[in-house]
């Protein structure tokens, strides 16, 4: 698979965030799912629809709101009065890549919908199981600003979550390509694919196999006891987050054409796995108390 290919094309619609299509990758490589948290309007559909587009998956939009039932999430059984039976009609959840976006406007009873699926790729209704396309990949998004009208997100739902990534403001020349024309979002249909589901299957495979070394998983390990017994941390990481952890620093990597993982890759990527899941006792920059908690524990030779 060409991963600088890809990275390439989706950079040509998402200007000037390279770290996070590169991380939207390895979270995906991963086998997991991506919490966007940002304003609105800096470009998190378009990237989400440019993932989809280059790597050839299927992709749906759930606009959360208040009143969104989980079965407009899941699907609904639908009485066929031809068949005098009940046939099942998939939901949007039923796509490779599924952009939830505003996540936190929907009740918690409807965002708990998702957790079945990011969990296990696989939904219930009415008693039957449903298996989810492979590859499956949830793009989450939030605004870490606006409250009114919001639910936060319960623990256990962001702990489902392998990366938490902010795309931020553009920077003030692509802004002003913007502005004079250059719209991304328009410009993802023209995008080419790269790659197709079977593939990706195979590369999310090949990712699981990559090396870690007992070294290696203690500095996990270690990085994990350090946020549990950090001044102010009261929640530290949950071992799903540590996992997680393991994960992404496989799949980046892979991207960086390894077959073992080094403790480099796992500083790389635990601001990212770990910010989202731990508890602060007051207002405070996670992923700032991550990097510092990373500087203390001591790195494997």
């Amino acid at each position: 698979m060409d991963i600088k290919g890809i990275i390439g094309e989706v950079s040509k619609v998402v200007f000037g965030k390279e770290r996070v299509i590169d991380y939207s990758l390895v979270c995906f490589l991963s086998g997991g799912h991506l919490l966007l948290e940002d304003i609105p309007g800096v470009g998190k559909t378009t990237l989400a629809l440019a993932l989809s587009k280059v790597l050839g998956l299927s992709f749906a939009r759930l606009q959360f709101t208040s009143d969104l039932m989980p079965s407009d999430i899941t699907g609904v059984s639908v009485y066929d009065p031809k068949r005098g039976e009940f046939t099942f009609k998939g939901g949007p959840i039923f796509s490779n890549v599924v952009l939830a976006d505003e996540i936190n406007r929907a009740t918690p009873k409807t965002q708990s919908a998702l957790l079945e699926a990011m969990a296990e790729g696989k939904v219930s209704v009415d008693g039957i199981t449903y298996l989810l396309p492979e590859p499956f990949f949830v793009i989450a998004t939030q605004n870490p600003v606006e409250q009114y009208g919001t639910f936060p997100l319960p623990e256990s739902q962001r702990d489902r979550f392998t990366m938490r990534l902010s795309l931020g403001y553009p920077d003030p020349e692509v802004e002003r390509d913007i502005l004079m024309g250059r719209n991304p979002l328009e410009q993802v249909s023209q995008l080419r694919t790269l790659a197709k589901p079977e593939e990706l299957k195979e590369v999310r495979k090949e990712v699981s196999k990559v090396f870690v070394s007992p070294q290696v998983a203690e500095f996990v390990v270690e990085l994990g006891n350090r946020t549990r017994n950090h001044r102010d941390i009261i929640l530290g990481a949950s071992t799903r987050g540590l996992i997680h952890t393991v994960n992404a620093a496989k799949a980046l990597a892979f991207m960086r054409e390894r077959d073992f993982v080094v403790p480099e890759d796992v500083i790389d990527v635990a601001p990212y796995t770990l910010a989202h899941r731990v508890i602060l006792r007051e207002e405070a920059d996670a992923e700032a108390i991550i990097r510092e908690v990373l500087q203390e524990v001591p790195v494997p030779r």
